[in-house]
């Protein structure tokens, strides 16, 4: 398909699409007073294919805690994190002589309790789920790229002798009342009480691991003064492990360990409470573990792609880089667009797995670079898209009353990759004879499932502050694959051109 035009609108068109594209084109762009511009516009057809991801960085602030089944491969997919914890305020407790909570005159903690709270869960809140909780005998370090296959058991960072404690539970609390339970304001949790006694490294014997942690504190201060004191001498962190259970997974959106102790004020005796939060000043990951053969299945077909997180299927584009460029030298590549379309479920379940919110679009070769230097989407190399969810139809039907239904369409549009065709054409350019054969995946992207954070600029605009790899449970289904049925993926450019009279 091509075609050229001669308006004036087609120019407004091409100053909109482009007005944040580089000076830079296929060609010269110079013209005197007497050239016109001329429009051409022509699509190609872009291969996918679906590929293993064998593990991704492990940096969400959203700890994974359970083991669910996938009803799209029948595979079961595990989560296991581990959870930091770090001090709020400068004095962490009241002064000694306040304490009132004492044995034989030596201060202590009456409890100590850790809560995870969850804001959001897949699966069935009333499965019955059992971890394992450990002591962490080192931390992870804050300055090491762990990823979602790192196994810190295997690795030695558990502490042999130290606490392990064995919860079962369920995601609906039933020792909450319902009227609280459905409040909007409520935010269940996991309860781990850690008041059993306990022995630390050096071999002393607290009552419970609060006291532990207030005479750690009178002991020095300083051992609290920051994360990196308090993780390093105080407390490591935590490991939960799910030892039995399927059917739900929990989305640990904030983590306490709250200490309780009597405090006198004033011939006054109330019960005092110290927080510790694990919060993005700490760091918390996720273990994810998935049956990879029945990954590979998936990828194996061949009718379409696919999209699962957490570390599951990432979908690869080939871009026709060369195609598009050939015989273009004195035109201007102004836009370059990509609609991705989902394949709708054809059965539906109650546990029917998310769709990504947000796609990376990022080249191969930069696909773990990208996590590791927190890199931001630049719209030149790396482009981040949100799911489009659109109403294409709507069907009236009668059951006692007149009802409607709707029907969706998911799809991820990425209106302008052409600075990124450039980039690879320039690349190529410059790589040489023998440049694609030394460099396989020049014209290569992947799809990423991301979590982003956005800030607000000076002058009230969204942008995005960080973006990291989607740690929940999502499934997509995309058109595409080397026996595509359902239509070419293509990408449609836009050229111009200026000539004379």
């Amino acid at each position: 398909m091509k075609a050229k035009l001669l308006a004036g609108l087609s120019l407004l068109m091409i100053l909109v699409t482009a007005c944040d594209e580089t000076t830079d084109g296929l060609g010269s762009s110079l013209t005197d007073n007497t050239a016109i511009l001329q429009i051409a516009t022509d699509s190609f057809k872009v291969s996918s294919r679906s590929i293993v991801a064998d593990s991704v960085l492990s940096r969400s602030s959203t700890g994974y805690l359970g083991r669910i089944k996938d009803p799209e491969t029948g595979t079961y997919i595990t989560g296991d994190f581990m959870v930091q914890f770090t001090t709020l305020n400068e004095k962490v407790f009241p002064g000694k002589d306040s304490i009132e909570s004492k044995i034989n005159g030596e201060i202590v903690a009456d409890s100590c309790v850790i809560n995870l709270f969850y804001s959001d869960f897949y699966g069935d809140s009333l499965a019955t789920m059992k971890l394992s909780f450990h002591e962490m005998a080192k931390p992870m370090e804050e300055n090491v790229m762990y990823y979602s296959n790192f196994d810190p058991a295997a690795k030695g960072y558990l502490r042999e002798n130290g606490i392990k404690i064995d919860k079962v539970y369920t995601l609906a609390d039933q020792n909450t009342k319902d009227s609280i339970r459905k409040t909007t304001d409520n935010l269940p949790s996991i309860r781990i009480a850690l008041n059993d006694p306990y022995t630390d490294k050096d071999g002393n014997t607290y009552n419970n691991y609060g006291t532990y942690v207030m005479r750690k504190y009178y002991e020095d201060p300083n051992n609290f003064k920051n994360p990196y004191q308090f993780v390093h001498k105080v407390c490591p962190g935590f490991y939960l492990k799910v030892k039995d259970g399927i059917g739900s997974m929990a989305y640990v959106s904030i983590s306490w360990m709250n200490i309780y102790y009597k405090v006198k004020s004033n011939d006054t005796i109330y019960t005092g409470r110290t927080s510790f939060s694990g919060t993005e000043e700490v760091l918390q990951t996720t273990r994810v573990t998935s049956d990879k053969q029945s990954l590979a299945k998936l990828v194996a077909e061949n009718n379409c792609t696919y999209v699962k997180s957490p570390a599951g299927i990432f979908t690869e584009l080939t871009l026709p880089v060369d195609e598009i460029v050939n015989n273009h030298d004195n035109d201007t590549l102004n836009t370059a667009k990509i609609v991705l379309t989902r394949i709708q479920n054809e059965h539906h379940t109650p546990y029917d797995l998310s769709l990504p919110t947000y796609l990376l679009m990022v080249p191969k070769d930069s696909l773990y670079s990208f996590f590791e230097r927190n890199s931001l989407p630049n719209d030149i190399t790396s482009y981040v898209k949100e799911r489009d969810h659109t109403v294409i139809s709507v069907n009236s039907y009668y059951t006692g009353s007149t009802a409607t239904k709707k029907t969706y369409r998911d799809s991820y549009t990425f209106d302008n990759i052409s600075n990124l065709i450039r980039s690879m054409a320039n690349a190529k350019k410059k790589g040489g004879s023998g440049f694609a054969e030394s460099h396989p995946n020049w014209n290569k992207v992947v799809l990423v499932p991301v979590s982003i954070s956005t800030s607000t600029t000076s002058n009230n605009t969204q942008r995005i502050s960080r973006v990291v790899n989607d740690m929940s449970i999502t499934s997509l289904k995309l058109v595409g694959g080397s026996e595509n049925p359902n239509g070419d993926i293509t990408i449609s450019v836009i050229y111009s051109k200026f000539s004379n009279r």
